[in-house]
């Protein structure tokens, strides 16, 4: 059992925490702006399409409307995708335009082709102003093997996207062009996952 904390202990920390709040709310106070960001979810380790729909929920709890692009994966069932079909519709469009993975399908004239459709799909949801939010979901992949050419998205992004429309990259490998234009950028470090001691992918988890 710890002892209590003496009386002069507990004044200093309550003045510590009250310079801290004091300049918190100082930084704050010149944090006014708003804008659609451009925001990448890249890196090895887990969680960047996870991290992406938890904010795709977000925008679906304040009714905001948004919109999923799948550029890769296969129209197998994931939690996100069949809850958002069931229950969200109304306000989250959601689009499987991939076949799987590139190791999967093994034809890259028709891996190219999906990505193309994916892609126009995408700037279709985009440009339209009531859609606050799209997730491309692993266009990293289809840029990193260039089935879509990064100058084109960069340009359309930059040149056509409305100015409060929030576009969300999610994928390994993202190129340094989209990282260094990107406002947000976010890389998941591998650390330890349970693939390697040989678990194979779980419901709940994964998907």
């Amino acid at each position: 059992m710890t002892d209590a904390p003496k009386p002069e202990d507990l004044e200093r920390h309550a003045q510590k925490m009250a310079k801290k709040k004091a300049a918190r709310e100082k930084i704050m106070a010149g944090k006014t702006g708003e804008k659609g960001l451009i925001i990448v979810h890249t890196g090895k380790g887990k969680g960047k399409t996870t991290a992406a729909f938890g904010m795709i929920f977000r925008c679906i709890a304040h009714g905001m409307p948004c919109a999923v692009v799948q550029f890769i994966k296969g129209g197998m069932s994931t939690g996100e995708r069949d809850l958002i079909l069931s229950r969200f519709s109304d306000v989250c469009q959601f689009h499987t335009m991939g076949e799987g993975f590139t190791w999967e399908t093994q034809d890259k004239a028709r891996d190219m082709a999906m990505a193309r459709a994916a892609w126009e799909k995408a700037k279709e949801l985009i440009r339209d102003p009531e859609i606050r939010m799209v997730l491309l979901d692993e266009i990293n992949i289809a840029l990193r093997y260039d089935y879509l050419d990064i100058d084109e998205v960069l340009r359309f992004l930059r040149e056509e996207k409305p100015p409060m429309t929030h576009v969300v990259l999610t994928g390994r490998n993202a190129k340094p062009e989209l990282i260094e234009a990107a406002d947000l950028v976010t890389e998941m470090e591998l650390v330890k996952h349970p693939f390697r001691a040989g678990v194979k992918a779980q419901i709940g988890v994964e998907y």
